[in-house]
């Protein structure tokens, strides 16, 4: 009897202690970032976060709902049973959550030979505004220009960076690398286009062409009489050019 009644006391204690609300700590491991995970007992209607190593503290009671939930990881629920309220410790382990998809095939298969591939290739090239999918359209920015654009540009009541940028010379500095740029692509577009044009009647050096170029881009009005002319009109500057440069070669 005496037995008996312990055991009842002892039944007693337990459901007591079984439904009191504790505060357990829990680990998440997992194969990518641990932090940020939520942990949501979904009986108690509370949740917390896990930290930069997994850990994570909640309160629960016996048979309540967790779940863990991510968008990189599978859901996961856990029910809290005896072990959890005693250790008042739990870890659990996610697992990464991959997204299937439906094999495609777009146009033809390759065969991995660069000369046949291309030479099988019909139509226009796929692009991502004929598949329907947001993307911009307009010129590249170099990337000189994409750090003017940051120098000039600023938000709030009075914009300091535009300021501070002008007046350090910044702003400027920008500009002219700009110019350079584009005096250089145009000059390299010349020379790919015309080069061998000027020179099958005329005669220079090939170890010296670079420098002639270069001589023509330090013109004053190399842009002027390059940016948007005709190859004929380009090619009669060009060989303008090349008298004073061969003259100023023989002094």
């Amino acid at each position: 009897m005496k037995h008996l009644f312990f055991f009842l006391l002892f039944a007693v204690y337990l459901q007591t202690a079984f439904s009191q609300t504790v505060e357990i700590t829990g680990k998440v491991t997992t194969m990518l970032d641990v932090e940020n995970i939520h942990v949501i007992n979904k009986t108690a209607q509370v949740f917390t976060t896990t930290n930069a190593f997994g850990n994570f503290k909640i309160s629960v009671k016996l048979n309540d709902t967790l779940q863990f939930t991510s968008i990189q990881h599978k859901l996961k629920e856990v029910v809290v049973d005896a072990s959890i309220i005693i250790d008042k410790e739990l870890e659990v382990h996610l697992e990464e959550l991959t997204y299937a998809l439906d094999e495609v095939v777009v146009g033809r298969m390759l065969t991995g030979d660069l000369l046949i591939d291309a030479s099988r290739i019909e139509g226009e090239p796929i692009t991502a505004k004929k598949l329907g999918i947001p993307s911009y359209q307009g010129k590249l920015k170099t990337q000189s220009e994409r750090k003017l654009n940051e120098a000039t540009t600023g938000g709030g009541f009075i914009p300091l960076f535009p300021i501070i940028n002008a007046i350090t010379g910044r702003t400027k500095q920008l500009k002219n690398q700009i110019k350079l740029e584009r005096k250089d692509d145009l000059l390299y577009d010349i020379r790919i286009k015309l080069e061998p044009l000027l020179f099958s009647d005329e005669t220079l050096p090939e170890n010296v062409r670079t420098d002639f170029f270069y001589f023509c881009s330090e013109d004053e009005y190399f842009i002027v009489r390059c940016k948007g002319k005709s190859d004929l009109e380009i090619l009669e500057f060009l060989k303008e050019k090349l008298e004073q440069y061969k003259s100023n070669l023989k002094k």
